[in-house]
C-alpha cells in the first residue's frame, strides 16, 4: 500500500515516513500544497495524510480541489488548530478522518488503517484467506497458524493483492502501489516476489491471469500437509 504524507515540518515528515515504512507502507512526501495537489491528481495513492497549514496552498483548498476533480483517495487531515470549526471544515471538504496536533504516531497509524479498511469494505485489521492470515496492524502473516517471515516488498505485494482480493491487478498497478515515487521501479522483480509468496504460503493463493496480471484467490485451496 502506498501513502502520500503532506507535511511542511521536515522533521515531523521524516518521522512519519519512517513510522509508515516500518508499518509496511511505501511513502511519498510533499511539503507544500501545490506539490501535494499535483501528486494526488497524478499518482495512485491508497491514502493521504494531509496537514492543513501548508505553504503555497492550504490543505483545505487542496482537498476541495481533489474532491472536485473526482480524486477519491481516503484522506486523514492533520492540523495544529484543534477547534470544532476546523474539524467541520475538514470533513465538509471531503476528509475521511481528522487528527489534531500534537498526536501519537500510533493513533495516526490506527486511523490510516481504519480509512483503508473502510475503503476496502472490511471491518477488521485481520484478513483471512483459507489457512492464510494477514494482520495489517501487527504486519504479521501466518499460514496454518505458523508465522511466515516476509521481506518488506513481499509484504507490500501480499497486502495490496489482499486489499484487492478476487480482482485482477495489472503489473503496472501493482508496481505503482508497492514502490514510493523515488524508488527504482522494476516490474520484473514482481515475478520474484510472487514466486516467493507462493512458496512461503500457498501455491494457488496468487494466480497469474495471463496477459492481465495477478489475482489473490479468496478461496485458494489448501493442499494436504506433507506432515
Amino acid at each position: 500500500m502506498r501513502l502520500l504524507v503532506v507535511e511542511d515540518d521536515q522533521r515531523l515528515a521524516a518521522q512519519l515516513r519512517d513510522a509508515f515504512e516500518q508499518a509496511g507502507y511505501a511513502v511519498d512526501l510533499a511539503s507544500d500544497g501545490e506539490e501535494a495537489q499535483f501528486l494526488g491528481e497524478t499518482e495512485p495513492y491508497d491514502a493521504v495524510v494531509l496537514d492543513l497549514g501548508l505553504p503555497r496552498r492550504d490543505g483545505l483548498s487542496v482537498l476541495r480541489a481533489w474532491r472536485a476533480g473526482a480524486v477519491e483517495i481516503p484522506v486523514v487531515v492533520l492540523t495544529a488548530r484543534d477547534s470544532w470549526h476546523e474539524k467541520v471544515a475538514g470533513i465538509d471538504a471531503g476528509a475521511d478522518d481528522y487528527l489534531a496536533k500534537p498526536f501519537r504516531v500510533e493513533e495516526l497509524l490506527a486511523r490510516v488503517r481504519a480509512v483503508l479498511r473502510r475503503a476496502g469494505g472490511r471491518a477488521s485489521d485481520v484478513m483471512r484467506f483459507g489457512p492464510v492470515e494477514i494482520d495489517t496492524r501487527a504486519k504479521h502473516v501466518s499460514c496454518r497458524g505458523v508465522p511466515v517471515a516476509l521481506t518488506a516488498h513481499e509484504y507490500r505485494v501480499l497486502a495490496y493483492l489482499a486489499h484487492r482480493a478476487g480482482q485482477t491487478v495489472s503489473r503496472t498497478e501493482l508496481t505503482e502501489h508497492i514502490y514510493a515515487q523515488d524508488f527504482d521501479r522494476d516490474s520484473n522483480t514482481l515475478e520474484v516476489f510472487i514466486a516467493r509468496l507462493r512458496r512461503k504460503l500457498l501455491p494457488e493463493l496468487i494466480r497469474t491471469e495471463r496477459g492481465l496480471g495477478y489475482r489473490l484467490d479468496p478461496q485458494a485451496p489448501d493442499p494436504p500437509s506433507d506432515r
